[in-house]
C-alpha cells in the first residue's frame, strides 16, 4: 500500500505458462531497477500533497452533509483564521 492512498494504482504482475501450468504472479516492480522510479514517484506525491486537499480525494462538499463533517466544522469554527494573503498565511503557519 502507498502511504496515504491505499493500494497501488499500477501493478506489474508477471505470469509464465510452463507445461500447461500457469505460474505466478511475480511482482515485476520488485526489481531494484525500479527503485529510483519509486523514489521519484514518492517525491512527486509529497509535492502534490503539499498543496492541500483536492477532490476527488473525498466526496464533493454538497454530498458531505451525510457525514459527520458538518458537526466537526461547527465544533472547530472558532479555531479557523481568516487569511487575506499568502504572506499572512506563511506568518500564521510559522507560529504554529
Amino acid at each position: 500500500c502507498t502511504r496515504f492512498d491505499g493500494p497501488p494504482r499500477v501493478v506489474a504482475l508477471g505470469f509464465q505458462l510452463a507445461e500447461g501450468r500457469l505460474i505466478g504472479p511475480v511482482d515485476l516492480f520488485a526489481d531494484p531497477g525500479f527503485d529510483r522510479a519509486r523514489q521519484i514517484a514518492l517525491e512527486i506525491a509529497d509535492y502534490i500533497r503539499s498543496h492541500g486537499p483536492f477532490e476527488p480525494h473525498r466526496l464533493p462538499l454538497e454530498e458531505m452533509e451525510y457525514t459527520t463533517l458538518p458537526e466537526i466544522l461547527e465544533k472547530l469554527k472558532e479555531r479557523f483564521i481568516k487569511v487575506e494573503s499568502p504572506e499572512e498565511a506563511k506568518n500564521i503557519a510559522a507560529q504554529v
